[in-house]
């Protein structure tokens, strides 16, 4: 059950995931959005995964657990910790990736997250900060909190949905405008120079790509 006092518009990014529309997600979201909306390859995405993941991962915003069920990285002892607000979500992410060492964390990523500091080799907010309220300035606190949890040297790395500074199809920008007036997506503001520069305010050594209207970014935290 969400907590009421959340802010509503946090409750909102998070509410469309429940257990019927988790069935969907995949579909919706990897082989329509990414291909015909948002115009990032899954291959780029599970490359991402590929290149930082590392035997101790935590994953913030866990969707289905897609892209780490489905990376070559991956390991048969590895740890992974799952941080989500939505517990649908939660619960079908560690079902899926059972093989894996799967703890679950039931939290809100933009508060600092109940994990010991620089206990994992790499983190991921995927998809992430397009669901949650603000601009990319106020919401890079997640990037914070995440960092937090990564030891020196480890890897930070994500994707997200721009409105701003990057090639938003018409088709795309009707979608997105849907998606913020339902309150399932909150990046009518979201702007690829504000993204850039949160990166390089924290992260000396960081990489940012953009395909379509999406941005990937991988970082080492310092």
């Amino acid at each position: 059950m969400t907590d009421p006092a959340l802010p509503v518009d946090v409750i909102e990014g998070q509410a469309a995931y429940r257990p019927w529309t988790l069935r969907l997600y995949d579909l919706a979201i990897f082989q329509v959005n990414c291909r015909f909306f948002w115009r990032v390859p899954v291959s780029e995405l599970l490359a991402l995964f590929d290149r930082n993941l590392t035997e101790s991962h935590l994953d913030i915003g866990v969707g289905t657990g897609y892209l780490l069920d489905r990376c070559r990285a991956h390991a048969p002892r590895q740890a992974v910790t799952l941080a989500d607000l939505n517990e649908h979500a939660l619960r079908h992410a560690a079902r899926r990736l059972a093989r894996y060492k799967i703890t679950t964390l039931r939290a809100n990523a933009l508060g600092a997250l109940p994990l010991p500091s620089a206990s994992f080799g790499s983190a991921s907010t995927n998809f992430l900060l397009h669901c949650l309220p603000g601009n990319i300035r106020s919401k890079a606190r997640v990037l914070d909190h995440a960092a937090a949890c990564v030891r020196p040297g480890g890897r930070l790395f994500g994707a997200t949905v721009l409105t701003q500074g990057v090639r938003v199809t018409p088709g795309a920008r009707a979608q997105l405008a849907y998606l913020n007036r339902r309150g399932i997506f909150h990046n009518t503001h979201d702007s690829l120079a504000d993204l850039r520069m949160e990166l390089a305010a924290r992260f000396p050594s960081h990489r940012l790509s953009v395909f379509g209207c999406t941005a990937v970014f991988e970082a080492e935290v310092p």
